[in-house]
């Protein structure tokens, strides 16, 4: 039985997903209707274009502008800030959506996953009025739209959900390769750099279909492994398998894929700061202390670095689990490479500290009351947190960025 493979992108996320919040929260006026980008702190001298309105697409602005220039290209322009803790509430809602048609879903980045729906077929039907129903109640449940590709492996639905936006449901299945792919410019096919691109026009291959036709030795001689790759892919070749991670206790992990690519390690600091609260708190909840904290990072070119480190005492707090894991981003970060997810992760659980004393310790009921004191803390945090929100209490050096955050911004007016 051929696989079904559902694709589901959210359209331009980042600026739907920031209308949704400001209307729920009591914005009268849809910012996706106006001329308005998603960037970094334009007070600051820093940040480029994330997302953008259609009034700023016809105005000529693209994704990755500075802001300087994006202003200079629509002078109207109203930018506002990429809220991450929004970016993961609405990639989150959609997720838990999707899992009532299967736990099968592999989340491609913050803002498009893939779901194995063969299984499924015989409990939901027809794969195609479902692809519709999840489009229609992903609208109707939060507000924003996506698109929905279905196809016979995870290239053909990622190619399908690509080929008319926004809001649309596109089939690719194999019979439909020659007739929906192979006439697409060689550009759209999927995972095709621009060099790889350009390389492959100067050899007369301007189709993906003239590519699917091409001598595919050549290819290997030219591209090496990459040359049968791109082969098979303009051929509708794919076994790769929709990645998705069972839930079990062995280990708690969050991660996310970032709004864009990140060079700067106070940025990633702070993604990495917010995923250890999110560990801790699942840690607290499940009242399970960890001897193992991991992080992976994935770069821009899809290349994934991990570390982790056993511990010779079990922790429960979020301050401890990102001192670790900014020890292990250090010791991994490549300078040289644009990161595009991170990750933090606890295992080896036990029910306490576990505490391995040294024969040169002489005080161990001070020790020991340290760390109750410190598990009351935390957990007077949670309180706090659950009752008015994660922002009431963080920790130091976020305050300190805020203060200077809104500072810059007062000598940045002064100057004007």
């Amino acid at each position: 039985m051929k696989r079904i493979i559902f694709h589901i992108d959210v359209n331009n996320a980042f600026l739907s997903w920031t209308a949704v919040e400001r209307l729920k929260n009591g914005e009268k006026v849809d910012i996706r209707k106006r001329y308005a980008v998603i960037g970094g702190d334009e007070a600051a001298r820093r940040g480029i274009v994330t997302a953008k309105s259609d009034l700023c697409k016809k105005c000529g602005v693209k994704t990755a502008d500075t802001l300087y220039s994006a202003r200079k290209k629509c002078p109207y322009l109203e930018v506002y800030a990429g809220d991450f803790k929004v970016f993961r509430k609405y990639s989150d809602l959609m997720y838990q959506y999707l899992l009532r048609y299967t736990n099968v879903i592999e989340r491609y980045s913050i803002d498009e996953c893939f779901l194995d729906y063969t299984a499924s077929k015989n409990l939901f039907g027809d794969p195609v009025k479902v692809a519709y129903q999840i489009k229609d109640d992903i609208y109707r449940l939060f507000g924003f739209t996506v698109n929905v590709g279905v196809g016979n492996n995870k290239l053909e639905a990622k190619m399908a959900s690509d080929f008319e936006k926004p809001n649309r449901v596109h089939t690719l299945f194999d019979e439909e390769i020659s007739t929906k792919m192979w006439i697409l410019p060689i550009d759209d096919l999927f995972m095709l750099g621009k060099s790889s691109a350009k390389a492959l026009r100067e050899m007369g291959i301007e189709t993906i279909g003239e590519l699917a036709c091409y001598d595919v030795n050549r290819l290997v001689k030219r591209f090496k492994s990459h040359g049968k790759l791109m082969w098979e892919f303009a051929n509708g070749i794919d076994n790769s398998e929709v990645n998705y991670q069972e839930r079990e206790a062995k280990s708690i992990s969050c991660s996310t894929v970032l709004p864009y690519d990140y060079r700067n390690r106070e940025e990633c600091l702070k993604v990495l700061r917010q995923l250890s609260m999110e560990v801790g708190r699942k840690l607290r909840q499940k009242k399970v202390y960890a001897k193992n904290v991991s992080i992976w990072i994935k770069y821009n070119n899809f290349v994934k670095v991990s570390k982790q480190k056993n511990l010779e005492n079990a922790i429960y707090n979020d301050m401890d689990i990102f001192h670790i894991a900014t020890q292990l981003f250090d010791f991994l970060w490549d300078k040289d490479n644009l990161i595009r997810g991170l990750c933090v992760g606890v295992g080896n659980f036990s029910n306490g500290h576990d505490r391995q004393l040294s024969l040169f310790e002489n005080n161990i009921n001070r020790d020991e009351n340290c760390h109750e004191n410190n598990d009351k803390l935390q957990e007077a945090i949670d309180k706090i947190r659950d009752k008015y929100g994660n922002d009431k209490i963080i920790f130091a050096d976020m305050k300190l960025e805020k203060k200077e955050n809104v500072n810059a911004r007062k000598t940045n007016k002064k100057s004007y």
